[in-house]
C-alpha cells in the first residue's frame, strides 16, 4: 500500500539516479586501485590492457554511457529503518526504478525467462531484480546500494561444502583452483568474494556482499583480515593478470566473509565480479532527504 506519494516518488528518481551512476561511474576506490596496478605493471601486454581499461572508464564518464555492454543483472541491498514510511511500497518503487532505469539510462535488457528464454526487456522478471532485505530498529533511514553484476563474472562462481576436518587450508585450494580454472572468463583483475561456513547457500550470500566492500577495506575480524591479506598474495602469485594475459594483478583484491557452522559440514563459496565492480550506495531520510555515498557529485544533480 502507497503511503506517501511524494515520498514514493523521491525514492524512484534516487533509485534510478543509483543506477545511472553505477552503470556509468566506477567508484573512486576501484579506479584507484586499476590505477596503481598499472602503474606497479612492468609486463608490456598486461600494462596495455589496463590501460585500456582505464581509458574505458573515462571515456564512459565523459560519453555519459554504461562502461560495459553488459549492463549486469541488478540486485539491491537494501537496509530500511523500522521507522522509515513506505517499507511495503519498497519492492515495487525498486521495480518501477529498474524499468526506468532501463530504458532512461539505457541498460541492456539481461532479464530471461528460464523456462522459455523470452526477455521482458525491462530488467524485470521472476525474482528480479534481486533484493536482499535488512531491517534495522529504531531508525527512520533507508539505505540501498545497487549492485548491476556482469554475466561473465558469473560463470566461475562455485559453492561447495567440504568435510570440517579438510577445513581451512583446503578452502584455501579451493579459492586458488577456482582463480585457476576461471583464468580470464571472469575479465581480470576480479575482486573475489569468499564465503565460509553457514549453509552452502549463506556461504554463496556472503561471498557475495563481501564484493560491495570497498577495495583495500579489510574485515573487522583479525583472522579474516589475515586471510585476506594472505589470499590475495597468493591469487596475484599466479600471474594470470589482466584479461589472462601474465602481470602481476589478477585480482584487485580478495574479501572475505564468514558464519558459524554445523560441526558436520564446512561451506565454501568463491564469487568473482570482473574490474568493473559497479555498485552505488545512498542514504534517505524519511523526509526524502538524500545523501549520495559512494559517488558524492550525485547529491549536485539531485539538488
Amino acid at each position: 500500500m502507497v503511503l506517501n506519494l511524494s515520498l514514493d516518488k523521491r525514492i524512484e528518481d534516487a533509485i534510478v539516479m543509483l543506477l545511472k551512476a553505477a552503470s556509468i561511474y566506477l567508484p573512486q576506490d576501484v579506479k584507484n586501485a586499476l590505477i596503481k596496478a598499472r602503474d606497479l605493471e612492468d609486463n608490456p601486454l598486461a600494462k596495455a590492457q589496463l590501460d585500456a581499461i582505464i581509458r574505458n572508464c573515462e571515456l564512459a564518464e565523459v560519453e555519459g554511457k554504461p562502461i560495459c555492454q553488459d549492463t549486469g543483472l541488478i540486485s539491491f541491498y537494501v537496509s530500511v529503518g523500522d521507522e522509515f514510511p513506505v517499507k511495503g511500497a519498497l519492492a515495487d518503487i525498486l521495480r518501477k526504478a529498474t524499468i526506468r532505469a532501463t530504458r532512461e539510462i539505457p541498460l541492456r535488457p539481461n532479464s530471461v525467462d528460464v523456462l522459455s528464454g523470452k526477455n521482458p526487456g525491462d530488467n524485470t522478471g521472476r525474482y528480479v531484480p534481486h533484493i536482499e532485505w535488512e531491517l534495522i530498529p529504531n531508525s527512520n533511514e533507508l539505505k540501498v546500494t545497487a549492485f548491476p553484476k556482469g554475466g561473465g563474472s558469473e560463470g566461475p562462481c562455485l559453492a561447495k561444502v567440504i568435510l570440517p576436518t579438510e577445513g581451512l587450508r583446503y578452502a584455501k585450494k579451493i579459492v586458488l583452483d577456482a582463480v585457476a580454472e576461471a583464468g580470464p572468463k571472469p575479465c581480470p583483475p576480479t575482486v573475489i568474494g569468499v564465503g565460509l561456513g553457514g549453509t552452502m547457500d549463506y556461504a554463496v550470500k556472503l561471498a557475495k556482499k563481501a564484493l560491495l566492500r570497498p577495495i583495500g577495506v579489510r574485515s573487522d575480524v583479525e583472522g579474516l583480515a589475515k586471510l585476506e591479506v594472505e589470499l590475495l598474495e597468493l591469487v596475484n602469485s599466479l600471474g594470470i593478470g589482466p584479461h589472462g594475459v601474465g602481470g602481476k594483478t589478477t585480482a584487485l583484491d580478495v574479501h572475505v566473509d564468514c558464519a558459524h557452522r554445523h560441526p558436520a559440514s564446512y561451506a565454501v563459496a568463491v564469487v568473482f565480479n570482473c574490474w568493473a565492480v559497479r555498485r552505488s550506495t545512498m542514504i534517505m531520510d524519511s523526509k526524502g532527504n538524500v545523501d549520495f555515498i559512494t559517488h558524492k557529485f550525485m547529491n549536485e544533480l539531485w539538488r
